[in-house]
Order: C-alpha cells, then sequence, then structure tokens
C-alpha cells in the first residue's frame, strides 16, 4: 500500500491551482510552473521503469478501493476551484498578470483533472462513475467527448477516420482546428446513428447531445447568475485551455501511428505498435497512468493502475509536458518525430 501512496502527488496539481488562486501575486503561476517547468525537468532526470504487476498482484490492485477514490477526491477538488477561481475574479482587485496567471492554472486543471479524470471514468462500466465523468466534462465545454472518445476514438484509431489521430506532416495547430471540429461533428452523427438503430427520432430528449448542449449553457447561465455574466468569458476561456491542451495530448500520442487497411477494407486490428506510450513516471503519475497509452489501447477497459509496458510499444523520448511544448514548435516537432514515425512504419 505504501508503494501506491506515490498516486497522492496527484493532487499536486489540483492543490497548485488553490495556491495560484487563493494568494495570487507570483503563485498565480503555480500550476503552469509545476506542469511546464519542474514535471519536464524531473521526467527528464528521473528512470523511466518499464516494469508490469503480475497476475497474482493485478487482482488485489483492482479491488483496492484507493485507486478509486483518488479519482472520486478529483470532483469536490475541481468544484471548489473552480468556485475560488471565479469568485476571486469576479470581487478582487487583481493585478493583469495574476488574471492571467490564474486563468492558466486553472485552465490546466480543466484538462488535467477535469478531462483526465473524466476520460478514466468513462471508460467505467458504472453508471454513476460514467456520471462523474459527464459532470466533470460541462467544465470544459467538451460533453461530446464522452461519446466521440469511447464510441469513435477507440474504434477508429490510428485510421483517416479518425478526428483525433494526428496526421504524418501535419502540425499541432492545424490538428487543433481539424481535431476539435470533427470530433464535435462525429460525436453527433454517433448519437443520430445509435438512435436511428432505435428506431428514435433524432429530434428527442432521447438525444444526448441535445442534452449535452443544454446542460452546458445552464452550467454558463449558473457562472453569470453568481459570478457576474463577466465570468462567462472567464468560463469559455479556462474551456478553451483545458479542451486544447487535451488535443494537444492526443495529438502527441498519436502522431503519424497508422494501421494498415487489410483486403478486406477493414482495418488491422488495435495493437500495443499504434500509440505513442511514455514511461516518465512523473507524469505517468500525476495523469493517472494516462501516459502508458497502448496498453490503454490496446484494451480500453483496463483501470490505471494496472496499465502495463510493452516492449514493441513506440515510446516518446520525452513525457508529456516536454512533448507538448517541442510540438507548439513543429520545426523541432518533426525533426524530432518524422524520423522514428518512418522507422516504425517501415517495419510495420
Amino acid at each position: 500500500m505504501l508503494k501506491d501512496a506515490k498516486y497522492l502527488l496527484a493532487l499536486i496539481p489540483p492543490i497548485s491551482a488553490f495556491f495560484a488562486v487563493y494568494f495570487g501575486g507570483f503563485w498565480s503561476y503555480s500550476t503552469v510552473i509545476i506542469t511546464f517547468g519542474i514535471v519536464p525537468i524531473l521526467d527528464f532526470l528521473l528512470p523511466k521503469p518499464t516494469q508490469n504487476f503480475d497476475e497474482l498482484e493485478e487482482p488485489s490492485r483492482l479491488s483496492n478501493q484507493f485507486f478509486d477514490w483518488m479519482l472520486y477526491l478529483n470532483l469536490p477538488l475541481h468544484f471548489a476551484i473552480l468556485w475560488i477561481y471565479f469568485s476571486t475574479i469576479s470581487s478582487e482587485s487583481l493585478m493583469t498578470y495574476e488574471v492571467i496567471g490564474m486563468t492558466l492554472s486553472v485552465g490546466i486543471i480543466i484538462s488535467t483533472v477535469g478531462i483526465n479524470v473524466a476520460h478514466e471514468l468513462g471508460h467505467r462500466k458504472e453508471k454513476y462513475e460514467q456520471l462523474m465523468s459527464k459532470i466533470l466534462l460541462v467544465t470544459a465545454l467538451y460533453m461530446h467527448f464522452f461519446i466521440e472518445h469511447n464510441q469513435g476514438h477507440h474504434k477508429n484509431v490510428a485510421t483517416p477516420e479518425d478526428p483525433a489521430t494526428s496526421r504524418y506532416g501535419e502540425s499541432i495547430y492545424a490538428f487543433w482546428f481539424r481535431s476539435t471540429k470533427d470530433s464535435y461533428l462525429d460525436a453527433w452523427k454517433l448519437e443520430n446513428e445509435r438512435l436511428r438503430k432505435k428506431n428514435t427520432s433524432i429530434l428527442s430528449l432521447h438525444n444526448q447531445m441535445i442534452w449535452f448542449q443544454i446542460i452546458q449553457i445552464l452550467y454558463l447561465s449558473t457562472i453569470g447568475f453568481l459570478f457576474g455574466w463577466k465570468m462567462v468569458l472567464f468560463a469559455i476561456t479556462i474551456a478553451i485551455i483545458g479542451f486544447l491542451l487535451l488535443e494537444s495530448v492526443n495529438y502527441i500520442e498519436h502522431y503519424g501511428l497508422m494501421r494498415k487497411k487489410l483486403p478486406s477494407g477493414r482495418y488491422e486490428n488495435v495493437m500495443p505498435t499504434h500509440s505513442w506510450n511514455s514511461n516518465h513516471e512523473v507524469g505517468r503519475i500525476l495523469l493517472y497512468e494516462l501516459t502508458r497509452h497502448s496498453d490503454h489501447h490496446f484494451k480500453s477497459t483496463r483501470k490505471y493502475q494496472v496499465l502495463r509496458h510493452f516492449d514493441e510499444s513506440p515510446q516518446l523520448p520525452y513525457g508529456y509536458p516536454n512533448s507538448i511544448l517541442l510540438a507548439l514548435i513543429p520545426p523541432l516537432w518533426f525533426r524530432l518525430m518524422n524520423k522514428k514515425v518512418e522507422g516504425i512504419m517501415a517495419v510495420s
């Protein structure tokens, strides 16, 4: 149990966001500095362990409620941070640099806590966990992710049909636009197809996408009513920061990797070779093992505490924060990654 206590470190980002909003000043940038300053350094310096849990260890880890409660704890933390953020921005006289720092810090939390935890819970079978996932996604204005990611991305990953798979030679900026737009449209398409199969009208209250739009409008309206209508712009801003970070993660996780199309017209099965993996331990802990992404796509129902390393999985040379920073400078990213992609695709 003691070795599992390392996952308590995943609380550092939300705690740092609380410090950012509560103390202001230099502290406003706490989460930014930790995420894109301290974590990249630690990921670079520390070992990248590849050990997996054996068949005897896995059942006990899967039945250990500690791992579930670590996820559940993020809900009250997440909304407490948002409450303090909107209260502070709306009622206190702040310097511009403080507002920017607080907004960036909370925007990062929208991604690392809101969307990332929602992603893990969204793959669970229990309805209450799926509900938690949707609640967290409200704050990113990205509720359609629940449909598109589970029903679309995991089916079409590493194919041209998947909006969230970044293409070889595609810049992160082009990818942001394409993936954000097409993922949203794809979610409508998937939901409409689901309703047609049930002989249900797509213009009905059974359409989840209609509900998602209503809920998100109600969320923004509640922010405006409670904290002033100017705060709606701040709610939208932190949501944009959050989902662009999500799309940045999608970009580095799938850059350039494609499945072969078989003579039957179908694509080969998803394998651990079809996603970029990262064993950089600090990033693994803070993101609830999201960086062991190859196994997640190989078997999406595996809980984060038992995700595995595969020797054949392509490995990112740097952890997630460093990789995102590099991707923001396309010539550097292409120089680093294109040869790796070419090598992988040549042997596959």
